[in-house]
């Protein structure tokens, strides 16, 4: 006989692993951003000082348009540099926050699986259509589940393969500038 009470709590203990996961995983992906951001500003802080100060030292024209190409040159780097840094973070947090939910559907599969395992054993004389039936339902549910995630894993590969391809673009184009 199925004892739901116990396969209830079970699933409790596991959501609660998991939320668990998920709201330390959230707490560190935070810090991260914090000390992104932080370390932006303070570079952001010390080039506008740095500018400033050799704006003020300025003799005459020419050295001035220098500085002020130096400067926007500088500025487009750490740009690129920031969003790159902060594309790198979202993908990875995207990749980790994917795992904990892949890890929880074949947890929950896996426990449903027993579930009507136990209850297609313990289940009375006749039923074995009822039982066929849930056992089909519940395996084509997570076939569509597999084809959703792994069509999900595709485009967020294409996507991720367009960032940096238009990453390395401007990066390139900002080299060319250069020149």
């Amino acid at each position: 006989m199925i004892n739901a009470n116990e396969h209830f709590a079970e699933f409790n203990k596991v959501n609660v692993a998991n939320a668990t996961k998920f709201a330390a995983l959230s707490i560190e992906n935070a810090e991260k951003l914090f000390k992104l951001n932080m370390n932006a500003a303070r570079i952001a802080f010390a080039q506008g000082v740095e500018g400033a100060q050799a704006a003020a030292s300025v003799k005459d024209v020419q050295e001035l348009l220098a500085i002020r190409a130096k400067y926007a040159e500088s500025g487009v780097q750490s740009a690129l540099s920031y969003s790159r840094t902060l594309y790198d973070l979202a993908s990875e947090a995207q990749a980790e926050y994917s795992s904990i939910a892949e890890e929880s559907w074949a947890s929950y599969t896996k426990g449903v699986a027993a579930i009507v395992d136990k209850a297609s054993k313990s289940a009375p004389a006749g039923s074995d259509v009822a039982v066929n039936a849930i056992k089909s339902t519940f395996a084509a549910s997570t076939a569509a589940f597999d084809q959703f995630q792994k069509a999900t894993k595709q485009v967020v590969n294409i996507a991720d393969a367009s960032v940096r391809a238009a990453a390395a673009n401007a990066t390139t184009a900002t080299a060319k500038g250069r020149k």
